[in-house]
């Protein structure tokens, strides 16, 4: 009977640990949302379709990170950890800088004092309204953003900032008991790893998040997907897209398994010279508005009187609209691309996929799209 009884419990052990190891890991789903422009609509999110939420922005001033608008952050703040009611595994993140406030990183940075106290400010926000741990996004080390300073030693001074950062979450971790994250949002191309040491950092990181959007620029003068997976053939191969990011980051050290894939909850839009090829590759005379994706469904695809077409980019795995008559082309993810970027997230043993910005599609068709695909 002993003999019998063991070998259930060993049965049963081995069972378990089997199951354990069949058990696929869970990949990421990192939504930001964007409380610089005020108050936000936590209604709007549903907690249980992800792992981490990252809170834009945080500014940086004085060399250190600074709430600007402290009424209102702090009732976000407040709002946001009420999700974890409903999803207690959900992550919230301060995210610093953006596009728009990565002017004084350079500043903040640049000594062995001024990274101690700008990575002490950072945390202490993070502890001070229970949240679980910082995201940067510096746009971009020693090179041009919206007005940044920039200069050569940003390149080392980026790594030294996350490691004063990762040394402040440490302490934070032992006081707290509970796993603080620290990543970083990225820019999606080559010259983000030439102007940095992505290998060093990377080993900072818990993840490394690929802004793999935006490649749809006025200075190009032609009409290009903004969100592309890979390389179109409708126009130079060379351009960015999402593969050749990861890749490059890859090359430049960063384990696949820490990478994290950027999708656009929004469009891009411009007004082409003339109508061969749809608008895709032809030369642009002005910009036009395209809207977050719930609009760009209902209001555009999905309404035949607004008078766009919708066509895919199969070797680029982007779609796109185009409307002839006033020559407006417009370019966006939706649930085909997400589903192309989620499977190329599986088969390269990535960490996961990440969006900006939750509001840009209230309806949830693209976060339904990643669950679907990746969970």
């Amino acid at each position: 009977m002993k003999q019998l009884k063991l070998v259930t419990a060993l049965s049963l052990c081995l069972t378990i640990s089997l199951s354990a190891i069949a058990q696929p890991k869970r990949h990421v789903i990192i939504g930001y949302v964007g409380g610089y422009r005020g108050l936000i609509d936590t209604s709007m999110v549903n907690a249980k379709k992800l792992t981490h939420l990252n809170y834009a922005f945080v500014n940086v001033k004085d060399n250190r990170a600074w709430l600007t608008n402290i009424k209102t952050d702090t009732t976000n703040f407040k709002n946001l950890l009420k999700l974890k009611k409903v999803n207690p595994d959900l992550k919230i993140l301060i995210s610093i800088g953006g596009w728009a406030w990565s002017k004084n990183f350079s500043d903040a940075v640049l000594t062995d004092t001024s990274r101690s106290a700008f990575a002490a400010s950072a945390v202490e926000i993070t502890r001070k309204y229970n949240l679980d741990g910082v995201d940067i996004d510096w746009e971009y080390p020693d090179n041009i953003g919206d007005g940044n300073v920039f200069r050569p030693a940003d390149k080392q001074n980026f790594t030294l900032m996350f490691k004063a950062l990762r040394k402040e979450l440490d302490k934070l971790e032992k006081e707290t008991h509970k796993k603080l994250f620290l990543t970083a949002a990225v820019g999606g191309f080559k010259r983000f790893t030439e102007h940095t040491e992505m290998d060093k950092v990377a080993k900072y990181l818990n993840y490394v998040n690929l802004m793999t959007y935006d490649y749809f620029q006025d200075s190009l003068g032609i009409a290009v997907h903004h969100t592309n997976l890979y390389a179109s053939k409708k126009y130079n191969p060379n351009f960015d897209s999402g593969d050749k990011a990861v890749n490059d980051f890859i090359a430049a050290g960063v384990p696949a398994k820490k990478l994290v894939l950027g999708v656009a909850f929004y469009g891009h839009s411009s007004r082409v010279t003339d109508t061969t090829a749809n608008g895709l590759g032809i030369k642009t005379d002005g910009k036009m508005r395209a809207g977050g994706f719930t609009f760009i469904k209902d209001s555009l695809v999905n309404d035949a009187t607004k008078g766009f077409k919708y066509y895919r980019d199969n070797d680029a795995a982007a779609p796109y609209l185009f409307n002839s008559v006033t020559r407006q082309f417009i370019t966006y993810d939706d649930e085909w691309s997400i589903k192309n970027k989620c499977d190329y997230v599986s088969k390269k043993g990535m960490a996961g996929v990440m969006f900006w910005e939750y509001s840009s599609d209230r309806k949830e068709y693209l976060l339904n799209e990643i669950n679907a695909d990746l969970k």
